[in-house]
């Protein structure tokens, strides 16, 4: 039996897969496969946190103890997966985030225990199945200045982006409760599976980007969207390829799905740009982050090149890590354009978003168990 509930377990997963990638990544190379190109955390227990890692050897599977020793509360899962990030920061010789930097004191942790034991970071190895990293580099995280994701411990008002990611972890954790993503991702969905999710993707895609284009004009949108970041002709490609050429007259929306893009449109409709930066934030760096895994597990799975899983090929855009670093940016330059109380709606409109992902995965497992 699992320590923690499955929708606890799902939701945790798609937070540290989408908002957390580069955490992932210097965990991964800290413990065991310093060479780790792509990272992508696939389960937990109250014992430890497990990773899928990939490097020039292939794909691994690694499983990191807690710093702190077992622990059976979910508050406690935030915490340790910090003390881990800091724990690789140190054994990879960079500076760990300022948010990061006081892990006794995040928000949303309740009364639970403050760490103890913490040295077993430094002496509780991980456990790497299915061999050892390969190669003795450390890899371009191995020091201060060399990672370019490490920022700077530093004092003063919170940055957007993290006050967005910090303040949206308890909905994140749940935005994947139904545990459908969770299937698709340890390669236990089924094709159907798949193509109904590609579906959904199409009428929220739809609707982000006609909403998308109102704003092409606006100055402050400039930095968040680009034509590389469209998906409505790859949503296109994969649609005739997985349904058939009458795709169009095959597919609908989820009642969830449905009422997203509505909301979507509401808000382009109102003119509230922050508003459909939040929604745009949500959408294209999960595809950026945890996307990439799912296109990497569902290509295995299912024999697909490139024409089923083309929604996720984000090549034309470059380096994704720095694409991200980039928009992050833009999210921290707009923050400081708002007042505290429209910094506030944002969050609470990335919060709606995540929310619409619950119903919508809620939506298919409901339909998936209908069959």
């Amino acid at each position: 039996m699992s320590d923690f509930d499955e929708t606890v377990i799902s939701g945790v997963i798609g937070h540290m897969n989408g908002d957390h990638t580069d955490d992932n990544l210097l965990i991964a190379r800290a413990f065991g496969y310093p060479e780790a190109t792509a990272s992508t955390m696939t389960g937990l227990t109250g014992e430890h946190g497990c990773w899928t890692v990939v490097d020039s050897a292939g794909e691994h599977e690694l499983c990191v103890p807690w710093p702190a020793g077992r622990i059976t509360e979910r508050p406690q899962i935030r915490r340790e997966v910090v003390l881990l990030y800091r724990e690789a920061c140190k054994r990879l010789g960079v500076e760990p985030r300022a948010e990061h930097e006081a892990p006794q004191h995040l928000p949303g942790q309740g009364d639970a225990a403050h760490p103890h034991g913490s040295e077993h970071a430094a002496h509780g190895g991980a456990h790497p199945h299915g061999g050892h990293g390969h190669g003795h580099g450390h890899g371009e995280a191995a020091h201060a200045g060399s990672n370019p994701h490490a920022a700077p411990a530093q004092e003063g008002p919170v940055a957007f982006s993290v006050e967005i990611r910090s303040g949206s972890w308890s909905d994140h954790s749940d935005s994947e409760g139904a545990g459908f993503m969770e299937g698709i991702m340890r390669g236990r969905g089924t094709r159907e599976d798949y193509v109904a999710l590609a579906v959904q993707h199409y009428f929220m895609y739809e609707a982000l980007e006609e909403s998308a284009a109102k704003f092409e004009q606006d100055a402050r949108f400039a930095g968040f969207h680009s034509d590389d970041l469209e998906r409505m002709a790859a949503l296109e490609e994969d649609l005739e390829f997985l349904v058939g050429d009458d795709w169009r007259e095959r597919i609908e929306p989820t009642p969830a799905t449905a009422a997203y893009a509505a909301r979507i449109r509401e808000i382009a409709d109102e003119g509230w740009l922050p508003g459909l930066v939040a929604h745009h934030y949500t959408r294209y760096l999960g595809d950026l982050s945890g996307g990439q895994m799912i296109a990497r597990r569902v290509g295995k799975q299912f024999g697909f090149e490139h024409a089923g899983i083309s929604f996720y090929d984000f090549s034309s855009l470059g380096d994704l890590a720095e694409f991200k670093g980039r928009y992050r940016a833009e999210l921290d330059a707009l923050g400081e354009t708002l007042d505290q109380a429209e910094r506030d709606r944002v969050l609470a409109e990335v919060r709606t978003a995540y929310r619409f992902n619950t119903d919508v995965f809620g939506d298919l497992a409901r339909a998936k168990a209908a069959n």
